[in-house]
């Protein structure tokens, strides 16, 4: 299991109007940024995979420290799962056809 960090400043661009009053970190924007930072560490491109499941069960939000982490599963599968502190607030999977 690899451990990755990705942090949002409090005057984060994508929470500019999402939303007014309450920002959060938009859930694609985290999925993109997770993708770029597994990417990163592989030191490869995830294409042609699909992202086969994202739940985001808690809001992230300007100013927090994304913990993300994540493991190969066969090589064809890679899992992963975000917390900010100690609560969890994604997971998900990516399934690749790596040749």
């Amino acid at each position: 299991m690899a451990m990755l960090e990705r942090d949002f400043p409090r005057d984060h661009a994508a929470a500019q109007g999402h939303f007014p009053g309450n920002p959060i970190i938009p859930g694609a924007y985290l999925l993109s940024e997770i993708l770029r930072a597994i990417e990163d560490r592989l030191g490869r491109s995830l294409y042609p995979c699909v992202v086969a499941s994202a739940k985001f069960t808690r809001p992230v939000r300007p100013g927090d420290s994304l913990s993300i982490e994540f493991s190969e599963v066969a090589g064809k599968r890679i899992k992963f799962s975000g917390s900010v502190g100690r609560v969890g607030v994604l997971t998900g999977e990516i399934v690749c056809d790596f040749e």
